[in-house]
């Protein structure tokens, strides 16, 4: 399907047709797989065979913003027997590095291996282990406020972490474009925090962008709205390997 064809469906009047916008759980698989091979992270192949069929949105769910859902990866351990939320950003991250080459910047005070300077909000529900499936809607519904009054009104919602770098960089590559072209707001993550001086204060979150055929990976006051800047949030489902 060409990029036209995607903005087409973006922006159809139907609201039935947003779920375009999302591809099937075997494009999103296939996505996954193909990272895994060049990445050599090491999914086992039965956790693909065990991957249950994609959640269909009900009217509810379309009434609450929600345009689709995707599949995402918990790696490594917190020690608590969840996944460590820092390393699955940073996979996913270090292969849209190896993908773009050249055609991507990132903000120095983002750095993955430096654990006090990011981290999972607190709060912010822990990420399950292995493969996991997350209702989502792209950042339209909070265009207009800060990250720090989006995480207040969570309830059964939250903000989006490690799937931000694994929906633009695995499974939905051609969200990028659309940033590109400005037919998509740019993406604040909610539920990460960013210490840019060090020290564990935390006051930023990340921001992720395309633009100028570049991805990039920048950070912005929690307390600040950023006008191209929407704010994800996810409604998690249920794992794969229940």
């Amino acid at each position: 399907m060409t990029i036209l064809r995607w903005v087409k469906t973006l922006f159809s009047k139907d609201k039935s047709d947003q779920d375009s916008l999302f591809l099937p759980v075997h494009k999103q698989l296939k996505a996954w797989r193909k990272a895994n091979g060049k990445m050599s992270w090491g999914i086992k192949t039965k956790e693909f065979e065990k991957i249950e069929p994609l959640p269909s949105l009900t009217n509810i769910d379309r009434q609450h913003g929600f345009q689709g859902a995707a599949l995402f990866y918990g790696f490594g351990d917190d020690g608590l027997g969840n996944a460590d939320s820092i390393l699955s950003g940073r996979q996913a991250w270090e292969y849209a590095v190896r993908l773009r080459k050249e055609k991507i910047w990132r903000c120095r005070y983002v750095d993955f291996d430096r654990t006090d300077d990011i981290r999972l909000r607190p709060g912010a529900p822990p990420r399950p282990q292995g493969f996991y499936y997350a209702l989502l809607q792209l950042g339209e519904k909070y265009k207009t406020t800060t990250v720090n009054q989006v995480r207040k009104s969570f309830i059964t919602d939250t903000g989006w972490a490690p799937e931000g770098f694994q929906f633009l960089a695995i499974t939905h590559m051609h969200v990028q474009e659309l940033m590109n072209q400005k037919k998509i707001n740019f993406m604040a993550l909610a539920d990460y925090d960013v210490a840019p001086h060090g020290f564990n204060d935390f006051y930023d979150a990340p921001q992720l962008f395309c633009s100028l055929d570049t991805l990039g990976l920048g950070i912005g006051n929690i307390d600040q709205n950023y006008p191209l800047f929407g704010i994800p949030t996810l409604r998690f489902t249920h794992s794969s390997l229940d």
